[in-house]
């Protein structure tokens, strides 16, 4: 009844989908510039994991949302990086696709920094 009258759950609802789009932007963008690395092999190359979180979902009608909201789940819960991600497709009669994914989501062992020796640069 509140909702008819006063008009809240319009407000709230709009709010909800504001949060929501800011949260798949910032996956988006730690995506590509390579700060939040999502691999299908269960290691990170040159990486070591720290702690295992857990498996992590995403699912829509758009593949992007579904990939997205899966990475946003992974950042929501504190992870560095997605291992051993999958995906699927359905396709539907009505001619419509629905999209999953999934993946474990890690933190990573910090990088240690370069040293230098001679005046190159040496990963440990």
């Amino acid at each position: 009844m509140l909702s008819i009258f006063g008009g809240s759950e319009k407000k709230g609802k709009r709010t909800d989908e504001l949060k929501q789009g800011k949260r798949l932007q910032n996956a988006k963008e730690l995506f590509y510039t390579g700060k939040f690395p999502v691999v299908t092999t269960p290691m990170l190359k040159g990486r070591r994991i720290r702690r295992v979180l857990g498996l992590v979902s995403g699912r829509g009608f758009d593949s992007e949302c579904a990939f997205y909201g899966l990475t946003a789940s992974a950042i929501d819960i504190g992870a560095d990086a997605i291992i051993g991600y999958q995906e699927n497709v359905a396709f539907h009669p009505d001619g419509s696709r629905y999209f999953s994914c999934c993946g474990t989501a890690v933190v990573l062992e910090k990088a240690t920094p370069a040293k230098t020796l001679a005046g190159k640069a040496i990963m440990q």
